[in-house]
């Protein structure tokens, strides 16, 4: 019924002096109190036992509640301690993302300065070769032509001289002999700075004209394979190609201590690849390409000229194995390219 024990006491003591004051003797009377007595404590234990627990469960509830109080604050801390750190670490992440922009910026210059400094290699280059070819015309038209006149000139006064005295026609005979040799080392001059055989004939019979003078002048043997197409590709990539190979000899010649190379065209995958290899005493590539610049000039200058007409270079060597040189050119978009060969001997 939700009664407190004091409201149990309260009906117990009305009942009592309802049955008990009105009459009766006094054993009826101490009988009747015994026995009250008797059922009040049976009727006040279990009320005083579920006290009992609800009191034991009050202070277990009340230590919980402290504990949760205690927790409470403890996480409520964790959570302010967890709000700085993400505060931190989004200072720290905007921090990185500025500096992440800064570099890609700097990177960004670094390409562009790296593309303008080979833009102005390759614009050296082509200046180079133009400047070769306006001097080679030049010998060719107007200095050779200009000496070969002197010497027909040369050759009418020595007829006119002929009843005249023999020391005039000696002078004149020693004229011819030196302008002959002038216009020979002017012919061989404007061979070396850009062969008309490149231009007029093509790649391989320049290769093979200067495969022969380079073994005149070196006593090296230069063997030279080929397929006939490759004289379709274009006039910039046969330039380069030439001058690959001129360079690549030529260090063969001052560096290499060879008594062979030789130099193989082939078509592959779609490019001309172009392979110059010696028998030489070999050399480490990563050192000379860490050398000082005078000593890598020649092969940057290979690597350019053939980045210029989108190819790309190699070297490969070690000590006392020779040397090979890899040049590879795409073809050019037009134009089938067949895979015919054309083999010379070795260039006697």
């Amino acid at each position: 019924m939700g009664m407190e024990t004091l409201d149990v006491a309260g009906l117990h003591e009305q009942a009592l002096i309802t049955l008990v004051l009105p009459g009766g003797s006094p054993g009826a009377r101490e009988t009747m109190v015994r026995r009250a007595g008797a059922f009040f404590a049976e009727a006040i234990i279990p009320i005083e036992k579920t006290h009992r627990t609800a009191q034991e469960i009050n202070v277990h509830l009340s230590q919980l509640n402290h504990t949760l109080r205690r927790r409470s604050a403890d996480l409520a801390a964790s959570n302010r301690q967890l709000k700085r750190e993400i505060a931190q670490r989004k200072s720290v992440e905007e921090s990185l993302r500025k500096s992440e922009r800064h570099y890609g910026q700097l990177l960004d210059q670094s390409r562009q300065m790296q593309g303008q400094l080979r833009l102005l290699s390759r614009q050296v280059l082509s200046a180079q070769e133009e400047e070769r070819k306006k001097i080679s015309r030049e010998l060719h038209d107007v200095i050779a032509q200009t000496l070969t006149g002197i010497n027909v000139r040369l050759a009418a006064l020595k007829k006119e001289a002929a009843h005249n005295t023999k020391g005039l026609d000696r002078s004149i005979a020693s004229t011819q002999r030196l302008v002959e040799h002038s216009v020979n080392v002017v012919h061989r001059f404007a061979r070396e700075l850009r062969p008309a055989v490149l231009d007029d004939l093509g790649l391989v019979p320049a290769l093979h004209t200067f495969m022969k003078n380079f073994r005149k002048e070196t006593g090296i043997r230069v063997s030279l394979s080929a397929f006939a197409a490759v004289e379709q590709v274009n006039g910039d990539k046969r330039t380069a190609l030439y001058r690959v190979a001129q360079e690549a000899l030529t260090n063969v010649a001052r560096h290499a201590q060879a008594s062979r190379a030789e130099v193989e065209i082939q078509k592959l995958d779609g490019a001309v690849c172009m392979k110059i290899s010696d028998n030489g005493k070999g050399f480490r590539p990563e050192q000379v390409l860490h050398a000082n610049k005078g000593k890598r000039l020649g092969l940057l200058g290979m690597r350019e000229r053939l980045e210029m007409v989108g190819g790309n270079f190699t070297v490969t060597s070690a000590p006392g194995k020779g040397t090979t040189v890899v040049a590879r050119i795409p073809l050019d978009d037009h134009g089938p390219v067949g895979r015919r060969r054309k083999r010379a001997d070795d260039v006697r």
